[in-house]
C-alpha cells in the first residue's frame, strides 16, 4: 500500500486531497460522505464580510418600510439587528465537531479591522487552520499594485498576532510579480499558499440583454498556471504549497506533487463527477505510485521542480522556446519569418 501522507501548514494529512471551499461543503451529509471517500481535509465555505453587510442593509430596509406608518406607530417591529457572522460560526463549529479530518476556515473581508476580529471568532470554533481569501477585484484606478500588496501583508500580520492556528493565504494570479508577493507574504508569517483563486466572472445573456453568472467549472487545462508556480516555488519557500484549480483526476494531483506541491484542493471534480470521485482519485494515485515504484509522496514530490531540473526554460518560457526550436512548426504559422519584418 502506497503512503500518501503529507502535511498542510504543519497539519498531518493522510493524503494530499483537500476539499476546497464551496457551497457543496455547507451540507453536513456531503462532508460525511467526502470523509468516508477519503478526503484528507476540508475548507469550509468562505465567510464573506461583504455578504453579511448586504444582508444587514437588506434587513434594515425591509424593517424600515413600515416605520412611521401613522402617528401611533413609529415602528411595528421590535429593535432587531443582523446576527453578523454568528450563523456561519455556528455551522463551522458543527462541522468541526462532526468530522474527524482537519477543518480549515476561509475568510474574506473588506474592512481592515474586521479581518482580525472575524479571524479570532473563527479560531474559537476549534478549526485547525485558517485561509485568508485575498479575493479582490480592484476598480480604483488610483490604487497602486504596491499599496494592494502592502494592505494584504498588513492584514496577514494583524491576523497572525491575534490567533495561534496556522494561517494560509489564497491568492489570485493577477500580480505583477506573484513570486515576489509570495516571498513577502512568507516573511510576514504565512504558513501556506493556495494557488490560485478562481475568480467568478460575469457573462452576458444576449437574448435577455442582461448579466448572468453561470457556474464556471474548471478543466484540467486550467491547472497549468498552478503547476508552473508549484514548480517555481518548491525548495524556494518554507510554507506549504497548495495547488488549486483544474485538479480533476488523480493524474492531475500527481502532476502537481511532482512539480512541487504539498497538497491540492478539489472542487470542480466533485461537482462534475460526484463525491465518490475522491475515492477514485486516491486509487488512481496509489496505482500509479505502485507501478512506478514510489512508496511515498515524498519520494517524488518536487522531482520535476525548477530546483531539481537543469533545464532553464522548463518553467520560465518552456512552450515559447519549444515552438521556436521546432522550426517546421514555427514556419507553418509564420511563413514570412525568413524575411525582414518591420
Amino acid at each position: 500500500m502506497s503512503n500518501l501522507k503529507t502535511t498542510y501548514m504543519g497539519i498531518p494529512l493522510k493524503n494530499p486531497l483537500v476539499v476546497g471551499a464551496s457551497n457543496l461543503v455547507t451540507d453536513i451529509s456531503n462532508l460525511i460522505k467526502l470523509e468516508e471517500e477519503g478526503a484528507a481535509a476540508v475548507v469550509y465555505k468562505s465567510l464573506f464580510e461583504e455578504q453579511i453587510q448586504l444582508e444587514s442593509y437588506s434587513m434594515e430596509e425591509e424593517i424600515g418600510l413600515y416605520e412611521d406608518w401613522d402617528a401611533e406607530h413609529a415602528s411595528i417591529f421590535p429593535m432587531l439587528g443582523h446576527a453578523g457572522p454568528q450563523e456561519h460560526l455556528h455551522k463551522l463549529r458543527i462541522v468541526k465537531d462532526t468530522l474527524n479530518i482537519p477543518v480549515i476556515g476561509s475568510l474574506n473581508c473588506v474592512n481592515e479591522d474586521t479581518w482580525a476580529d472575524y479571524a479570532v471568532k473563527m479560531a474559537e470554533t476549534g478549526i485547525d487552520a485558517l485561509e485568508l481569501n485575498f479575493y479582490a477585484n480592484v476598480i480604483d484606478a488610483d490604487k497602486t499594485g504596491t499599496s494592494i500588496v502592502n494592505d494584504q501583508i498588513k492584514v496577514l500580520k494583524m491576523v497572525k498576532e491575534k490567533v495561534n492556528i496556522p494561517i494560509g493565504v489564497k491568492l489570485s494570479p493577477f500580480y505583477t510579480n506573484a513570486f515576489g508577493v509570495i516571498k513577502r507574504l512568507e516573511r510576514a508569517g504565512a504558513d501556506g499558499f493556495v494557488l490560485f483563486n478562481r475568480l467568478f466572472q460575469p457573462d452576458i445573456d444576449l437574448e435577455k440583454e442582461e448579466h448572468h453568472f453561470p457556474y464556471n467549472f474548471s478543466s484540467s487545462v486550467d491547472s497549468r498556471l498552478a503547476l508552473r508556480y508549484a514548480g517555481l516555488l518548491h525548495g524556494q519557500i518554507n510554507g506549504t504549497i497548495v495547488s488549486n484549480t483544474g485538479i480533476l483526476s488523480g493524474a492531475d494531483a500527481l502532476k502537481m506533487i511532482m512539480a512541487g506541491a504539498d497538497a491540492v484542493q478539489v472542487v470542480s471534480a466533485i461537482y462534475k463527477r460526484g463525491i465518490s470521485h475522491i475515492g477514485k482519485m486516491l486509487r488512481d494515485m496509489e496505482e500509479w505510485m505502485e507501478i512506478h515504484g514510489y512508496e511515498s509522496i515524498d519520494a517524488f514530490k518536487g522531482k520535476l521542480s525548477k530546483a531539481n531540473m537543469s533545464d532553464p526554460f522548463a518553467y520560465k518560457r518552456a512552450q515559447y522556446v519549444d515552438i521556436l526550436m521546432k522550426s517546421e512548426i514555427f514556419m507553418q504559422y509564420h511563413p514570412k519569418a525568413g524575411e525582414d519584418i518591420y
